[in-house]
């Protein structure tokens, strides 16, 4: 079955035609602050897509659309779109005035989510909790192979749970989240606090002394070379992780948790740490179903394939 996965990011939004998990044919747009250019051209770009392969919307099973933010999904509505300031559009009536077709709109995150249960990682298991590691955490739960979303879609905001009480800054305005301690961002802070307790660290050779080069590969880079003040931070980062996915596991029980993301481009160097905490720490290994510990396999066409999959779901 066929179907239409809508991206939509910062910078661009990405569309793609999937079968069976698979993107037959894409095209990219720049995003713009401008709503109506941007959707003006997503629907071009759909067009376009089905002129390719010779087909119309009546020969697929509808759009999915995944974004940043807030959505009401029943009202194929996106309530805030904070990098392109988009506030209360109804983006399935906007999409629906040139492609009468099936419109599904969710959170990137769930979408993510979605994706890695039907077509990746997580597809063997019925239930999987998804922690995307990136600039936040944003968060998917799968239970029974269906999306829970939550009310009016607003559910799911698993790395705003609060890991340490008034601690960190969090860009949603409380303190202490799983966001403020786990995210590829928290990560960068960490690894920068270190570098400035030990300017001894190789951390600070390897960013040519810049410590604004700091990204979320660094401290794992060099705690692989030796380096101590390095492997702090890494060690102090999988805590956290950690203990944000045994909270994750104590709630849900999840057959499988699934790491996406930058951060989780580091694979079994994180996975078998964040396991072994686990198994140390969660007092639920003893008593429940040990869950997999799992890095998402989707990659960059997880939000185009995850979208598809709302309407096939």
């Amino acid at each position: 079955m066929k179907a239409i996965g809508i991206d939509i990011g910062g910078m661009s939004i990405k569309i793609g035609l999937c079968e069976d998990g698979k993107i037959i044919s894409r095209r990219k747009v720049i995003t713009t602050k401008d709503y109506g250019e941007a959707i003006d051209k997503t629907c071009d770009a759909i067009l376009s897509i089905l002129n390719e392969l010779g087909i119309t919307e009546n020969d697929i099973a509808g759009i999915g659309i995944g974004c940043p933010g807030t959505v009401t999904g029943s009202q194929g509505k996106i309530d805030f779109l904070p990098n392109l300031g988009w506030k209360d559009v109804y983006i399935a009536d906007s999409i629906k005035k040139r492609i009468d077709t099936k419109i599904v709109v969710s959170n990137d995150a769930n979408v993510a989510a979605l994706g890695e249960n039907i077509y990746g990682v997580a597809k063997k298991y019925d239930s999987s909790v998804m922690l995307t590691l990136g600039t936040g955490v944003g968060g998917g739960i799968i239970i029974d192979r269906k999306l829970y979303e939550g009310g009016e879609s607003k559910g799911a905001e698993l790395g705003h749970l609060t890991l340490i009480l008034g601690g960190e800054q969090c860009g949603c305005g409380r303190k202490g989240c799983i966001e403020a301690y786990a995210s590829a961002t928290a990560l960068m802070r960490q690894t920068r606090e270190e570098m400035l307790l030990n300017k001894d660290s190789l951390m600070w050779k390897i960013v040519d002394g810049d410590i604004e080069k700091v990204d979320g590969k660094l401290a794992f880079d060099c705690e692989k070379a030796g380096d101590k003040s390095a492997k702090k931070v890494v060690d102090n980062y999988v805590t956290y992780l950690s203990e944000a996915i045994m909270n994750m596991c104590n709630i849900f029980r999840p057959q499988a948790i699934v790491l996406g993301g930058g951060v989780s481009a580091q694979g079994d160097n994180l996975v078998k740490r964040v396991k072994a905490y686990c198994e140390k720490f969660n007092y639920g290994y003893r008593g429940a179903p040990v869950p997999e510990i799992l890095c998402a396999t989707l990659g960059n066409d997880a939000g185009i394939i995850g979208a598809s999959a709302l309407v096939i779901e």
